[in-house]
């Protein structure tokens, strides 16, 4: 049997309880940044908040590029902005997505502009999230 140690810069515990893997996030644009919550999710290509947070950094939303993402129940429409994503104290500049539709209230950080810049180990029994930065 093989095995491997990586090693990570971050342990952040999170509550198991809670319905999926919750991480705080940071977005800035220019010289504003929201600060909230977004759930972890291995499954999404894109990252993809709300539209009241692009829009309290003072973006106009419909001036990002407009792409449809599908899910397994419905489709929704998101516009890409580049930002400042910063998530456990790792910081870069991505392009995410905000919602057209106000009634879009899910945030997640999905694999395009965020886990494909991180490595990321789970220990999902003790509720242990490991994180650093790629290439770190």
């Amino acid at each position: 049997m093989n095995s491997y140690a990586i090693e990570f810069s971050t342990l952040h515990e999170y509550d198991t309880l809670k319905t999926g893997i919750t991480l705080p996030v940071t977005l800035g644009y220019n010289s504003l940044t929201i600060d909230f919550e977004a759930k972890l999710d291995t499954g999404s290509s894109h990252c993809i908040f709300e539209r009241r947070f692009g829009e309290n950094l003072g973006l106009e939303i419909e001036n990002g590029t407009l792409e449809k993402f599908g899910t397994a129940t419905a489709g929704f429409f998101a516009y890409g902005h580049e930002i400042v994503l910063t998530v456990l104290e790792i910081e870069t500049v991505a392009t995410v997505y905000f919602a057209k539709e106000e009634s879009f209230t899910r945030n997640v950080l999905g694999r395009q502009g965020w886990l494909e810049r991180v490595k990321l180990g789970l220990i999902d029994y003790e509720g242990k999230l490991l994180l650093s930065a790629y290439g770190e």
